[in-house]
Protein backbone atom coordinates (compact mmCIF):
# COMPACT_ATOMS: atom_id res chain seq x y z
CA UNK A 1 0.00 0.00 0.00
CA UNK A 2 1.17 3.34 -0.96
CA UNK A 3 0.21 6.65 0.73
CA UNK A 4 -1.92 9.16 -1.21
CA UNK A 5 -0.75 12.80 -1.40
CA UNK A 6 -3.74 15.44 -0.64
CA UNK A 7 -1.60 18.25 -0.78
CA UNK A 8 2.12 19.65 -0.58
CA UNK A 9 3.85 17.06 2.45
CA UNK A 10 0.32 15.98 3.91
CA UNK A 11 -0.27 12.74 3.39
CA UNK A 12 -3.00 9.98 4.43
CA UNK A 13 -3.07 5.95 4.94
CA UNK A 14 -5.76 4.30 3.91
CA UNK A 15 -6.76 1.74 6.26
CA UNK A 16 -10.10 0.90 7.90
CA UNK A 17 -10.11 4.58 8.32
CA UNK A 18 -7.85 7.28 6.97
CA UNK A 19 -4.89 8.22 8.98
CA UNK A 20 -2.93 11.44 7.72
CA UNK A 21 0.61 12.63 8.28
CA UNK A 22 3.04 15.46 7.76
CA UNK A 23 5.96 14.30 5.50
CA UNK A 24 9.04 16.27 7.46
CA UNK A 25 11.79 15.14 5.09
CA UNK A 26 12.66 12.13 2.95
CA UNK A 27 12.99 9.73 5.89
CA UNK A 28 10.85 11.27 8.71
CA UNK A 29 7.26 12.46 9.26
CA UNK A 30 4.40 12.57 11.80
CA UNK A 31 1.27 11.18 12.19
CA UNK A 32 -2.35 12.63 12.87
CA UNK A 33 -3.98 9.88 14.69
CA UNK A 34 -1.99 6.74 15.40
CA UNK A 35 -5.23 3.98 14.11
CA UNK A 36 -6.88 0.76 15.69
CA UNK A 37 -4.24 -1.55 16.96
CA UNK A 38 -5.95 -4.10 14.35
CA UNK A 39 -4.63 -1.83 11.47
CA UNK A 40 -1.00 -1.34 13.33
CA UNK A 41 0.63 -3.86 10.64
CA UNK A 42 -1.03 -1.62 7.75
CA UNK A 43 0.43 1.55 8.91
CA UNK A 44 3.86 0.51 9.69
CA UNK A 45 3.96 -1.48 6.46
CA UNK A 46 2.68 2.03 4.02
CA UNK A 47 5.05 4.22 6.50
CA UNK A 48 8.23 1.59 5.84
CA UNK A 49 7.78 1.22 1.91
CA UNK A 50 7.55 5.40 1.92
CA UNK A 51 11.29 5.00 3.48
CA UNK A 52 9.90 7.49 6.75
CA UNK A 53 9.89 6.57 10.74
CA UNK A 54 7.17 8.53 12.86
CA UNK A 55 8.38 10.51 15.23
CA UNK A 56 5.29 12.11 16.58
CA UNK A 57 1.84 11.63 16.92
CA UNK A 58 -0.43 14.80 17.14
CA UNK A 59 -3.51 13.05 18.39
CA UNK A 60 -6.91 14.19 17.39
CA UNK A 61 -8.72 12.58 20.60
CA UNK A 62 -8.31 9.80 22.54
CA UNK A 63 -11.16 7.00 21.12
CA UNK A 64 -9.59 3.71 20.28
CA UNK A 65 -9.57 4.42 16.84
CA UNK A 66 -7.07 7.28 16.88
CA UNK A 67 -5.03 6.64 19.97
CA UNK A 68 -4.93 3.17 19.52
CA UNK A 69 -1.13 2.78 18.56
CA UNK A 70 0.36 5.59 20.54
CA UNK A 71 1.54 3.66 23.20
CA UNK A 72 3.04 0.99 20.51
CA UNK A 73 5.08 4.41 18.93
CA UNK A 74 6.25 5.54 22.01
CA UNK A 75 7.89 2.53 22.86
CA UNK A 76 9.19 1.41 19.15
CA UNK A 77 10.19 4.73 17.62
CA UNK A 78 10.24 6.86 20.43
CA UNK A 79 7.58 8.90 19.03
CA UNK A 80 6.57 11.83 20.80
CA UNK A 81 2.81 11.74 21.54
CA UNK A 82 0.76 15.06 21.78
CA UNK A 83 -2.72 15.49 23.30
CA UNK A 84 -5.00 17.69 24.85
CA UNK A 85 -5.53 17.74 28.78
CA UNK A 86 -8.70 16.37 28.52
CA UNK A 87 -8.10 13.50 26.48
CA UNK A 88 -4.42 12.71 28.43
CA UNK A 89 -6.30 12.40 31.14
CA UNK A 90 -9.04 9.59 30.04
CA UNK A 91 -5.61 7.92 28.59
CA UNK A 92 -4.18 7.87 32.53
CA UNK A 93 -5.60 4.10 33.49
CA UNK A 94 -8.46 2.08 32.37
CA UNK A 95 -10.81 3.13 34.57
CA UNK A 96 -10.43 6.89 33.33
CA UNK A 97 -10.92 5.06 30.28
CA UNK A 98 -14.18 3.69 31.36
CA UNK A 99 -15.26 7.78 30.93
CA UNK A 100 -15.21 7.21 27.27
CA UNK A 101 -16.90 3.40 27.10
CA UNK A 102 -19.61 4.48 29.50
CA UNK A 103 -21.63 1.38 29.69
CA UNK A 104 -19.16 -1.00 29.72
CA UNK A 105 -17.94 -2.53 33.28
CA UNK A 106 -14.15 -2.16 33.93
CA UNK A 107 -13.31 -5.65 33.24
CA UNK A 108 -14.50 -5.36 29.27
CA UNK A 109 -12.58 -1.60 29.38
CA UNK A 110 -9.45 -3.58 30.66
CA UNK A 111 -9.72 -6.42 27.95
CA UNK A 112 -10.40 -4.28 25.29
CA UNK A 113 -8.31 -1.10 25.27
CA UNK A 114 -5.92 -1.22 28.12
CA UNK A 115 -2.92 -1.07 25.43
CA UNK A 116 -4.81 2.70 25.50
CA UNK A 117 -3.54 3.83 28.77
CA UNK A 118 -0.27 6.15 27.89
CA UNK A 119 1.21 9.07 29.20
CA UNK A 120 1.43 12.00 26.40
CA UNK A 121 4.75 13.72 25.94
CA UNK A 122 3.39 17.48 24.93
CA UNK A 123 -0.03 18.58 26.14
CA UNK A 124 -1.66 20.06 23.22
CA UNK A 125 -2.43 24.22 24.62
CA UNK A 126 -5.97 24.68 25.79
CA UNK A 127 -6.27 27.65 23.14
CA UNK A 128 -6.58 27.52 19.59
CA UNK A 129 -3.61 29.07 17.68
CA UNK A 130 -0.43 27.70 16.54
CA UNK A 131 1.11 24.81 17.39
CA UNK A 132 4.99 23.72 16.85
CA UNK A 133 5.75 20.51 17.20
CA UNK A 134 8.06 18.16 15.85
CA UNK A 135 9.52 20.65 13.50
CA UNK A 136 6.65 21.43 12.07
CA UNK A 137 3.98 24.42 13.19
CA UNK A 138 0.63 23.29 12.42
CA UNK A 139 -2.76 25.12 13.80
CA UNK A 140 -4.86 23.69 16.11
CA UNK A 141 -8.81 24.60 16.43
CA UNK A 142 -10.31 22.71 19.72
CA UNK A 143 -13.85 21.09 18.73
CA UNK A 144 -15.30 19.56 21.62
CA UNK A 145 -18.41 17.66 21.42
CA UNK A 146 -17.61 14.37 19.76
CA UNK A 147 -15.41 14.18 22.75
CA UNK A 148 -14.21 16.40 25.89
CA UNK A 149 -11.35 17.56 24.08
CA UNK A 150 -11.11 17.00 20.27
CA UNK A 151 -9.18 18.78 17.94
CA UNK A 152 -8.91 19.92 14.83
CA UNK A 153 -5.34 20.04 13.20
CA UNK A 154 -4.47 21.95 10.11
CA UNK A 155 -1.18 21.24 8.58
CA UNK A 156 1.21 23.22 7.19
CA UNK A 157 -0.17 23.17 3.31
CA UNK A 158 -3.39 24.34 4.74
CA UNK A 159 -5.02 21.09 4.79
CA UNK A 160 -7.38 20.58 7.90
CA UNK A 161 -8.00 17.06 9.69
CA UNK A 162 -11.40 17.66 11.01
CA UNK A 163 -10.80 13.85 12.54
CA UNK A 164 -14.16 13.15 14.12
CA UNK A 165 -15.65 16.63 14.20
CA UNK A 166 -17.31 16.31 11.22
CA UNK A 167 -18.78 13.18 9.45
CA UNK A 168 -17.50 12.81 5.85
CA UNK A 169 -20.42 12.07 2.79
CA UNK A 170 -19.96 8.21 2.96
CA UNK A 171 -21.11 8.08 6.74
CA UNK A 172 -24.07 10.73 6.78
CA UNK A 173 -26.35 7.63 6.37
CA UNK A 174 -25.50 7.10 10.48
CA UNK A 175 -27.81 5.52 12.26
CA UNK A 176 -26.57 6.95 15.83
CA UNK A 177 -23.82 9.05 15.04
CA UNK A 178 -21.86 9.49 18.16
CA UNK A 179 -21.36 13.13 19.99
CA UNK A 180 -20.14 13.19 23.77
CA UNK A 181 -22.59 15.99 23.69
CA UNK A 182 -24.65 17.03 20.61
CA UNK A 183 -24.97 20.26 21.30
CA UNK A 184 -21.43 20.77 21.26
CA UNK A 185 -20.60 19.23 18.25
CA UNK A 186 -23.10 21.29 16.29
CA UNK A 187 -21.25 24.43 17.92
CA UNK A 188 -17.92 22.87 17.04
CA UNK A 189 -18.77 21.89 13.51
CA UNK A 190 -20.24 25.60 12.83
CA UNK A 191 -16.63 26.49 14.08
CA UNK A 192 -15.18 24.71 11.58
CA UNK A 193 -16.84 26.97 8.53
CA UNK A 194 -14.70 30.17 8.77
CA UNK A 195 -11.62 28.20 8.16
CA UNK A 196 -11.23 28.11 4.30
CA UNK A 197 -8.70 25.02 3.92
CA UNK A 198 -7.54 24.14 0.85
CA UNK A 199 -9.15 20.65 2.05
CA UNK A 200 -10.61 19.09 4.18
CA UNK A 201 -9.90 15.20 5.53
CA UNK A 202 -12.98 12.90 7.81
CA UNK A 203 -11.06 10.18 9.31
CA UNK A 204 -13.57 7.91 8.33
CA UNK A 205 -12.87 7.85 4.90
CA UNK A 206 -13.53 11.96 3.49
CA UNK A 207 -11.75 14.16 1.60
CA UNK A 208 -13.34 17.38 0.76
CA UNK A 209 -12.96 20.38 -1.31
CA UNK A 210 -13.68 23.78 0.04
CA UNK A 211 -16.15 24.20 -2.27
CA UNK A 212 -18.37 21.32 -1.11
CA UNK A 213 -17.40 21.88 2.50
CA UNK A 214 -20.20 23.85 3.31
CA UNK A 215 -22.39 21.62 2.12
CA UNK A 216 -21.23 19.22 4.04
CA UNK A 217 -21.28 20.86 7.15
CA UNK A 218 -24.71 21.81 6.74
CA UNK A 219 -25.67 18.08 5.82
CA UNK A 220 -23.62 16.80 8.85
CA UNK A 221 -25.60 19.43 11.09
CA UNK A 222 -28.55 17.57 9.49
CA UNK A 223 -28.30 14.94 10.43
CA UNK A 224 -27.72 15.30 13.94
CA UNK A 225 -30.48 17.56 14.04
CA UNK A 226 -33.07 14.69 12.13
CA UNK A 227 -31.87 11.91 14.63
CA UNK A 228 -32.08 14.39 17.52
CA UNK A 229 -36.21 14.28 16.09
CA UNK A 230 -37.10 10.94 15.66
CA UNK A 231 -35.63 9.87 18.88
CA UNK A 232 -37.94 12.69 20.24
CA UNK A 233 -41.03 11.68 18.40
CA UNK A 234 -40.71 8.61 19.80
CA UNK A 235 -41.07 9.31 23.10
CA UNK A 236 -44.59 9.68 23.07
CA UNK A 237 -45.67 8.68 27.07
CA UNK A 238 -43.15 9.05 29.98
CA UNK A 239 -40.39 6.77 29.11
CA UNK A 240 -37.45 5.08 31.20
CA UNK A 241 -33.88 5.01 29.35
CA UNK A 242 -34.61 1.62 28.42
CA UNK A 243 -38.06 2.22 27.38
CA UNK A 244 -36.19 5.08 24.68
CA UNK A 245 -33.34 2.78 23.98
CA UNK A 246 -36.25 -0.27 23.09
CA UNK A 247 -38.08 1.84 20.82
CA UNK A 248 -35.33 3.62 19.25
CA UNK A 249 -33.68 0.02 18.79
CA UNK A 250 -36.97 -0.88 16.82
CA UNK A 251 -37.33 2.19 14.88
CA UNK A 252 -33.55 2.03 13.09
CA UNK A 253 -33.93 -1.76 13.63
CA UNK A 254 -30.83 -2.08 15.45
CA UNK A 255 -31.19 -5.85 16.55
CA UNK A 256 -27.87 -6.82 17.38
CA UNK A 257 -26.99 -10.19 19.09
CA UNK A 258 -23.77 -8.99 20.71
CA UNK A 259 -24.44 -7.84 24.27
CA UNK A 260 -20.65 -5.13 24.24
CA UNK A 261 -22.76 -3.78 20.65
CA UNK A 262 -26.02 -3.20 22.42
CA UNK A 263 -24.25 -1.33 25.33
CA UNK A 264 -22.86 1.19 22.93
CA UNK A 265 -26.21 1.86 21.40
CA UNK A 266 -27.58 2.44 24.66
CA UNK A 267 -24.71 5.10 24.90
CA UNK A 268 -25.53 7.03 21.87
CA UNK A 269 -28.99 7.09 22.19
CA UNK A 270 -28.48 8.80 25.64
CA UNK A 271 -26.52 11.78 24.46
CA UNK A 272 -29.54 12.42 22.38
CA UNK A 273 -31.85 12.30 25.15
CA UNK A 274 -29.71 14.48 27.11
CA UNK A 275 -29.67 16.96 24.28
CA UNK A 276 -32.96 17.01 24.08
CA UNK A 277 -33.00 17.54 27.58
CA UNK A 278 -30.76 20.44 26.91
CA UNK A 279 -32.65 21.70 24.73
CA UNK A 280 -35.60 21.87 26.99
CA UNK A 281 -37.62 19.50 24.92
CA UNK A 282 -37.37 16.69 27.74
CA UNK A 283 -38.41 17.18 31.54
CA UNK A 284 -36.78 14.54 33.32
CA UNK A 285 -39.40 12.82 36.30
CA UNK A 286 -38.27 9.97 38.50
CA UNK A 287 -41.21 6.77 39.20
CA UNK A 288 -40.73 4.63 41.96
CA UNK A 289 -37.12 5.13 42.08
CA UNK A 290 -36.68 5.30 38.70
CA UNK A 291 -35.61 7.96 36.27
CA UNK A 292 -38.19 9.00 33.08
CA UNK A 293 -38.33 11.15 30.48
CA UNK A 294 -41.10 13.50 29.39
CA UNK A 295 -42.10 15.92 26.22
CA UNK A 296 -42.48 19.19 27.78
CA UNK A 297 -45.26 21.06 25.96
CA UNK A 298 -44.79 23.24 23.11
CA UNK A 299 -43.12 26.97 23.87
CA UNK A 300 -46.35 29.54 23.44
CA UNK A 301 -45.27 32.39 21.39
CA UNK A 302 -46.19 35.91 22.77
Amino acid sequence: MKPTRIKGNTWVIETSQLIPFYQLDAERCILLDSGLAEDRAEIESALQNAGLTPIGVLCSHAHIDHCGNNRYFQEKYRASVALTAPEAGMCANTLTLKCYFLTLPPSMVEAEAAHMVHSPDVLIPAADGPFRFCGAEFHILHTPGHSAGHVCTVTPDRVCYTADALLSRECLGAKLPYALSVGQALASQEKLRGLHCAAYLMAHRGVCLPEDFPALLDSCQALFRQRAEEIFSLIDRPMTLNEIDAAVCQRYQLFTHKPRRALRFERNIRFFVEYLLDQDRLSLDCQEGVACYRRNPPAQDH
